[in-house]
């Protein structure tokens, strides 16, 4: 199908902005760390019953050493490091610069894409991601309410915004790898749904991966008597739960399948949509006045987007 690897980054992009609308009452019932690790091992139980059911096997079958280190450090770099960066960008610079931080992912997957996986977009596809991140930039930047925009920022801030979305590009690019590596020690003989499912399975490694670094960050910074609470809040582990299935079962696995159809800087690009993708539900969730700004900031983006399919 043409253009497969986009239409897959635009759903991941819904997927990812359920998964924060639920994600931001989870973080504030039971708190970030507890929430991470839980949504690891959420993601690890549906992801084994669903290779269970399809492959025959709750593990990623096949997977080699080569694929297992890819996978795994693309769970770390996307997950642990790329999450860490950005939750304590939050705390620093606020959500929106945080946020307009995370547009430089794109340019950091389209760089790396054509350094590790020789990728090369045309220059179409170029001015599409420009015209689609300055339409995120402006939506986020329109979305403060009475905050004048300042360049004044905490330097230590500004670093954690700039890791974040390093961490998220450079994490993607891993993921393609890792893919590659995969499809490549997979046997011809494999059952028929593996080559469907091989996006799971390599989910499912960077979930461990991001598990593991999840636990540690949460013995460093979380108390026992959080952890407690955040088991025993019955609706904070709903809200996490669908967090999960919308974010790293459903949406991370659809990522992954988006760039073995897409460039990666373009997958990156459409994955991107979330800031401005969320700005409806959110303004009608929370009641907030949606300015003229934002509207003019999503008519670039979505300028930005059919550009992509012109290419």
């Amino acid at each position: 199908m043409e253009h497969l690897g986009e239409i897959l980054s635009l759903t991941v992009a819904v997927s990812w902005t359920i998964t924060a609308l639920f994600g931001n009452e989870a973080s504030r019932r039971i708190g970030a760390q507890p929430l991470n690790v839980l949504r690891m091992l959420f993601s690890f139980v549906l992801l084994a019953i669903l290779l269970w059911v399809t492959i025959g096997t709750p593990y990623p079958r096949y997977a080699d050493g080569k694929t297992w280190l890819l996978l795994a450090l693309s769970g770390v770099v996307g997950f642990v490091f790329g999450d860490f960066c950005l939750f304590n960008a939050y705390v620093l610079i606020g959500a929106r610069f945080g946020q307009l931080f995370m547009t430089i992912a794109p340019l950091v997957a389209a760089i790396l894409g054509m350094i590790f996986l020789g990728e090369r977009m045309s220059w179409i596809a170029w001015i599409a991601m420009f015209v689609t991140l300055s339409g995120i930039g402006l939506s986020i930047l329109g979305r403060g309410e009475g905050e004048k925009i300042s360049l004044k920022l905490p330097f230590k801030g500004i670093l954690l915004g700039i890791g974040a979305g390093i961490g998220q590009g450079g994490g993607l690019v891993l993921s393609k790898l890792g893919l590659q590596a995969y499809e490549a020690c997979v046997p011809s003989d494999a059952p028929a749904l593996m080559g469907a499912m091989m996006p799971f399975a390599s989910t499912m490694i960077r979930v461990i991966a991001g598990g593991v670094g999840f636990l540690f960050l949460l013995k460093m910074y979380s108390s026992k008597e959080e952890c407690q609470h955040a088991i025993r809040d019955a609706k904070g582990i709903t809200y996490t739960l669908l967090a999960t299935i919308f974010g790293p079962f459903v949406g991370v696995s659809l990522s992954l399948m988006a760039v073995q159809y897409a460039e990666a800087g373009i997958a990156s690009t459409l994955m991107a949509l979330t800031p401005v993708l969320i700005i409806w539900p959110y303004a009608i969730l929370y009641k907030q006045k949606i300015t003229a700004k934002d509207i003019v900031g999503i008519a670039i983006t979505m300028a930005g987007v059919a550009l992509f399919f012109l290419g």
